[in-house]
């Protein structure tokens, strides 16, 4: 059982969801970072799940192909069904190419009869980007669904227009069919002239609402949505157009009919230190996505992994700063005033896979309150959980930290003033996962402080913190 799932010969990139007869399928892009043991590019892998933390592995799905083949790089697409057979749609990349003068990408196809054993279609490549429109190198994670208006076969692509800033062209480009063997290009999907490109697009309908989901990297590395009423638009980016932060991208979706779940990776840092650039690839991390009543839409734990951490832990709450008050009819809420001041409180040496819950109401006045994770016994060295109400935004930080150093990561965090703040932890290995009110996510990576305990704060101001829960998933 892994939390956060991660192949252990190599890293996680870009899941491709199906969900089929009870089990989600999780395609992945498998990357070695050995190119000497493991040669040059990425296969598929593939991965069955119903609790998203047990896994069985069915292997690799799609082999690389050879160095002057389309696919020596094996990238993003979609998988589905039609009338008993499975099909992979899936980009063909290789860099290799262009200097041979042919386009780096391409879409390719691929069968099956039992989800499990595949072959390559040999009429591969099956699309290229018409030159006359469209950059020839950028043309790739295709996206595919049934349009019931038209009564024939979407296909989204990420893709770039030849003129425009250079910085703005990306597309979602489109494709049609009625059989899925024959594709004309139509016009473009979505021109909002924003990004660089749109990777990963995935597209979903709840009620009256669609979701196009897509991903940059330019404007800044994450995952976003927009909505619609309309497969014609307009796309209307809601007030939180992200699903998480920074350290949780190409996410994907998949439903069961009833719930639908987000599928990215949380990306690992350059040497294992906190400072360390982000990387491509890293270890699964699955949201669950609720629809709210103006349409917005939010993520919250999946109950199946919440149900894994199923010892609870008898909790030590220790104050070692500032004046802590536990309440007087023992039911486990606890105060701290630290009005100009800090006060913390250290609570239960962390399991090796945790979930630390609780929920904070604090002054309208406090600067900042939260949770600490992997403290040393002099609050030396820590990751700090920080939730600033008066700058309405949530921040992993760690410390020490020089002082013109940014912060690890953050995010914007609505907050209503005197409203108690659910906020859930989960820890395991180096990655860590918040949810703040069942709405919000943050991922990160913590590398450099292995152990420790965890435990409360607030500064300058007062909060109490009521529903204190650890538990550790027995792995």
């Amino acid at each position: 059982m892994s939390i956060f799932f991660k192949p252990s010969d190599g890293w996680a990139a870009d899941f491709i969801p199906f969900y089929w007869q009870g089990e989600y399928h999780l395609f992945y892009l498998k990357d070695y970072r050995d190119k000497a043991n493991h040669g040059e590019g990425t296969p598929w892998f593939h991965l069955g799940t119903r609790d998203f933390v047990r896994f069985t592995d069915y292997g690799e799905a799609l082999p690389r192909g050879r160095q002057n083949e389309q696919d020596l790089y094996v990238f993003t697409g979609c998988a589905m069904e039609k009338d008993g057979l499975f099909h992979i749609f899936y980009t063909g990349h290789n860099p290799h190419l262009r200097a041979v003068g042919k386009p780096e990408q391409a879409i390719m196809h691929a069968t099956s009869r039992d989800l499990i054993h595949w072959e390559k279609d040999p009429a591969n490549p099956i699309m290229f980007a018409p030159p006359q429109h469209y950059e020839i190198h950028d043309w790739r994670d295709p996206f595919i669904f049934w349009n019931e208006e038209a009564k024939e076969y979407w296909m989204l692509l990420a893709a770039r227009k030849k003129d425009g800033p250079f910085n703005r062209r990306g597309i979602t480009a489109l494709a049609a069919s009625t059989d899925l063997q024959e594709w004309r290009v139509c016009d473009p999907f979505w021109v909002p002239d924003l990004y660089f490109t749109h990777e990963c697009p995935d597209l979903f309908r709840i009620g009256e609402w669609w979701y196009l989901v897509y991903s940059t990297f330019t404007e800044r590395n994450l995952t976003h949505y927009r909505m619609s009423r309309s497969l014609a638009g307009p796309w209307i980016a809601p007030t939180n157009d992200s699903f998480d932060g920074r350290a949780f991208y190409a996410a994907k979706t998949a439903s069961d009919g009833k719930r639908r779940f987000a599928f990215g990776w949380n990306p690992s840092r350059t040497g294992e230190q906190d400072t360390g650039g982000w990387n491509w690839g890293g270890d699964l991390v699955v949201h669950e996505i609720e629809q709210q009543s103006d349409g917005m839409l939010t993520v919250r734990l999946p109950a199946e992994v919440a149900r894994c951490f199923d010892k609870t832990e008898n909790l030590r709450l220790e104050p070692r700063l500032g004046q802590w008050t536990p309440s007087a009819d023992k039911s486990g809420v606890v105060s701290a005033n630290a009005v100009g001041g800090f006060a913390w409180a250290a609570l239960n040496s962390m399991p090796v896979s945790s979930l630390l819950e609780t929920t904070i109401t604090c002054s309208p006045e406090t600067r900042a309150v939260g949770v600490i994770v992997r403290a040393d016994e002099a609050l030396d060295r820590y990751y700090q959980i920080r939730i600033e109400p008066g700058r309405q935004r949530i921040i992993f930080d760690r410390s020490p930290r020089p002082g013109d150093e940014a912060p690890i990561i953050e995010r914007p965090l609505q907050l209503i003033e005197n409203a108690p703040v659910r906020l859930q932890v989960l820890v395991e290995g180096s990655v860590i996962v918040i949810y703040i009110n069942d709405q919000v996510a943050l991922s990160t990576r913590g590398y450099e402080h292995r152990e420790g305990t965890y435990g409360l704060f607030v500064s300058e101001g007062s909060a109490t913190f009521s529903d204190i829960r650890l538990s550790a998933a027995a792995m």
